[in-house]
């Protein structure tokens, strides 16, 4: 049964029974399935009316809430669930959940433990220790519980294999490097490419094709497409496995790989930008990663925001947004004024990276770009959400995977507002310490 059949069904049986609790209930897991989660708080809670005592219902609204950012709310509607029925593995999963999300991460780990405790021993419970061990910086177990993510239904690379390499010598043997996640996350792990084919072996490297030039000098003997069979290996990894398989921990985080960046690139960037204005910042922004991801409505927010970046005297701001959000410039009213676009000409990453080449700073929301001028050594400034990915940690203004990277943190409200104000502060700062204006 599909969405709208299931949501048809069960307005049926709320027309009948409007005092169904559990009706209301469901009818609000499918609402929040489909985003509308408005809509699921009020149908939750409408459920609670009739059944203030149904425990699963408690867990449900906690759900909510939840993805909706309210995490005080959400944590009171798990505790309830768990008062009322105080061992179901699924409550507990959800409340650590939660906690991780509210970047409790301390209760997160307890959490944890209470449902390993119970027997409960799943892919999903793993996987959310995994991010929380890996956020707070251990790495030595957190990259080891990483491994759950072969066993997520949510999983979208290679399953689990038999011929799993073990990061040992390679002595000949061929490994295949298979792509999984993000361009974020095949930047960040391209780092290790280099070590691995340090091993004495000969490496087949899986690559997105918008990645292919920019990532075409890590020492492999064929670069694939993602999907496609690939040819005869002995054993296989994916790339994401590799900070694992090295032992990766905080004090041995290798450097950002050398990205290429074809001549035909920097030429075509260089005519684009033109000559720079004597006195003035060259500042790239970005308001938007991929939208198909399921998070990034919360890492990401909106052009309006970034416009006050224009108001500083001496900053010049380039658009280097991609995707649906882009037309979010062409509404704005002033492209090729106070924002110069240039989304149209970038047909890969080697194209971005041309361009980050000859801006001064990159102000950005989280996604790809930033990955990509971290690489490059291109001064980044990325704000971040008050629980933002792993690599950033959960405090600080600096993350050792990018030493030219700076963060800017939402606080526990989420609110980006003031974030944007430090971000504006420091770029005052920034053209006078480098402009004298």
């Amino acid at each position: 049964m599909d969405h709208a059949q299931a949501t048809t069904t069960l307005e049926a049986t709320l027309a009948a029974n409007p005092r169904d609790g559990v009706a209301w209930s469901t009818l609000g897991h499918f609402l929040r399935r489909a985003g509308k989660l408005e809509g699921a708080i009020a149908c939750h809670r409408r459920g609670l009316e009739v059944a203030p005592a149904t425990a699963s219902i408690w867990s449900n609204l906690g759900n909510a809430l939840a993805e909706a950012g309210r995490f005080d709310e959400a944590l009171a509607a798990h505790a309830e669930a768990l008062r009322l029925e105080p061992d179901v593995p699924a409550f507990l999963f959800n409340n650590a959940v939660a906690l991780r999300k509210a970047g409790r991460f301390k209760d997160t780990l307890a959490m944890i433990g209470r449902a390993e405790a119970g027997g409960t021993r799943t892919a999903e419970l793993r996987w959310e220790r995994a991010l929380t061990r890996l956020q707070i910086g251990d790495y030595v177990h957190g990259f080891t519980d990483y491994e759950a993510r072969h066993g997520l239904a949510s999983y979208h690379g290679r399953p689990a294999s038999d011929r799993a390499w073990n990061g040992g010598p390679l002595d000949g043997r061929t490994l295949f490097l298979s792509t999984e996640q993000g361009f974020g996350d095949a930047i960040l792990a391209a780092r290790y490419v280099p070590l691995v084919t340090a091993q004495r072996g000969r490496v087949l490297y899986e690559c997105h094709p918008e990645l292919r030039r920019v990532l075409s000098g890590l020492g492999a003997v064929a670069v694939l497409p993602p999907g496609e069979p690939p040819p005869a290996f002995d054993v296989e990894a994916s790339q994401m496995s590799l900070p694992g398989l090295f032992g990766t921990t905080l004090a041995s985080i290798p450097p950002p790989v050398t990205l290429a960046v074809p001549d035909s690139s920097r030429e075509k960037a260089a005519r684009r930008l033109g000559a720079r204005e004597p006195g003035t910042l060259r500042v790239g922004i970005v308001w938007s990663g991929r939208v198909t991801f399921a998070d990034n409505s919360r890492r990401a927010t909106s052009l309006a925001r970034f416009l006050r970046f224009a108001e500083v005297p001496g900053v010049r701001l380039y658009s280097l947004q991609k995707g649906p959000p882009e037309a979010e410039l062409a509404d704005s009213g002033v492209a090729g004024h106070l924002v110069t676009p240039l989304g149209p000409d970038l047909d890969d990453f080697a194209d971005t990276a041309a361009m980050l080449e000859q801006l001064d700073l990159v102000i950005m929301t989280d996604s790809s770009v930033a990955h990509l001028a971290g690489s490059l050594g291109t001064p980044v400034w990325n704000l971040v959400q008050h629980v933002p990915y792993w690599v950033y940690g959960f405090a600080g203004e600096r993350t050792p995977w990018y030493p030219t990277m700076r963060l800017f943190r939402q606080g526990p409200d989420q609110d980006w507002d003031p974030v944007f104000v430090r971000a504006a502060d420091a770029l005052r700062d920034e053209v006078r310490r480098r402009t004298g204006r």
